[in-house]
């Protein structure tokens, strides 16, 4: 799951195999970076036939029809006692888990009906209280937000309210983290969970939506340019509920404060609107565009697969020119293993083994594309402007 047991300790339990995209795909504005322009890990379900149905890109499966309205104590003790497709390995999943199957490309219910049943839920509880108030449990919504409620709010404890159960199990046993994150001693930290890599200070200013879209692809930050800003799923999954104030690590996120930070996922029913990360407590709300919030931004596949380096330094890569008309230069620091080159879509449109450090490469189309360069056991990935793209 997506916690840490403190601060000082980085040990922590994954069980989700990747974080899903979304499932966002409709464009809301011309300005590039939103939601809709990258697509990671598409959501992808496989229905059971006995009640239950697998998540292909979490590897956890879930429960096809919620259990109902109840209280908490007693979803605790429906989900640990639930026999369902022949399992009896059932748990409460965590907010994070939850967060992972809705479905932001839809109103409400923001999840995929074909999969899931329809139910009155308005909630779904999980297992997680608020960190300074046990009255206060984190829960998913069905417009696709997750926050936390106190626990009577529920119909069955007094309240008017529709918070339901629905359990999840692990089908691959999870496997423990020594770290959750690394430092990579350039102002940026490596979440070894979902292999993103963040910057550790976010923007100086408060920015519109638009604005805060382009200054994430114009970023250079750390010498990088392959930055931009995160959809929810991917800022939600940086929070940590058992902090406040604010709710993210300030070990490796120095320069967060508890603030608002925006999203590149916007409401599907009200366009006008995006969702945003408060790091107050850690919900996920939406505010108009127009509003000025903070942008933390985020690049894929600088992953490190030796997590024990306290002074681990990454492998530096140049493109170059970048904007470019076509033959780009490209140098790293140590020998290239492969080379890869996909565009927006994610399909490969070169693929070396050059076993060299430095390589010349002619793209006759204009677009947008990603360099990802293996090696020295690393993977980083940088963003490629050809001919009109720029």
């Amino acid at each position: 799951m997506f916690i840490t047991t403190n601060i000082i300790a980085q040990s922590v339990s994954k069980t989700m195999k990747r974080l899903p995209d979304t499932g966002q795909t409709a464009s809301y504005t011309n300005t590039f970076g939103e939601d809709a322009d990258y697509n990671f890990n598409a959501p992808a379900f496989i229905l059971g036939g006995n009640g239950t149905v697998k998540d292909t890109v979490t590897t956890l499966m879930w429960q096809k029809t919620d259990g109902g309205e109840m209280t908490i104590e007693n979803a605790i003790i429906y989900a640990d006692t639930l026999t369902l497709g022949g399992y009896t390995d059932w748990r409460l999943p965590n907010c994070h888990e939850l967060f992972s199957i809705l479905n932001h490309g839809r109103a409400n219910p923001a999840i995929n009906t074909t999969y899931f049943t329809p139910t009155l839920a308005e909630y779904w509880w999980s297992s997680q209280r608020q960190a300074n108030d046990a009255t206060k449990i984190w829960v998913t919504n069905s417009g696709g937000g997750v926050g936390n409620h106190p626990k009577t709010e529920t119909t069955s404890a007094g309240g008017n309210k529709k918070f339901h159960v629905r359990a999840v199990r692990d089908v691959v046993a999870p496997t423990v983290l020594a770290n959750h994150f690394v430092n990579n001693g350039d102002g940026t930290t490596t979440d070894l969970l979902t292999n993103l890599v963040w910057q550790q200070i976010p923007s100086a200013d408060s920015l519109t939506w638009e604005q805060a879209l382009t200054l994430a692809d114009t970023s250079t930050y750390a010498n990088f340019t392959n930055w931009r800003m995160p959809n929810i799923k991917e800022l939600q999954s940086i929070n940590e509920e058992r902090l406040v104030n604010p709710s993210m690590n300030t070990a490796f996120f120095s320069g967060v404060n508890a603030n608002q930070y925006w999203s590149s996922t916007s409401l599907p029913n009200q366009t006008t609107r995006a969702w945003y990360l408060d790091t107050h407590f850690g919900i996920t709300t939406y505010k108009t565009k127009t509003n000025r919030l903070y942008l933390l931004c985020v690049r894929e596949n600088n992953v490190i697969t030796s997590v024990n380096k306290s002074s681990f330094i990454p492998n530096k890569i140049s493109v170059f020119p970048n904007p470019s008309n076509g033959k780009v230069n490209i140098e790293s620091e140590n020998a290239i293993d492969e080379l890869k080159i996909t565009d927006l879509s994610g399909q490969v449109i070169v693929q070396l083994s050059p076993k060299a450090k430095s390589i010349t490469l002619n793209l006759s189309n204009d677009g947008i594309y990603f360099v990802t360069i293996s090696c020295a056991e690393q993977v980083t990935t940088q963003k490629i402007l050809i001919g009109n793209a720029q």
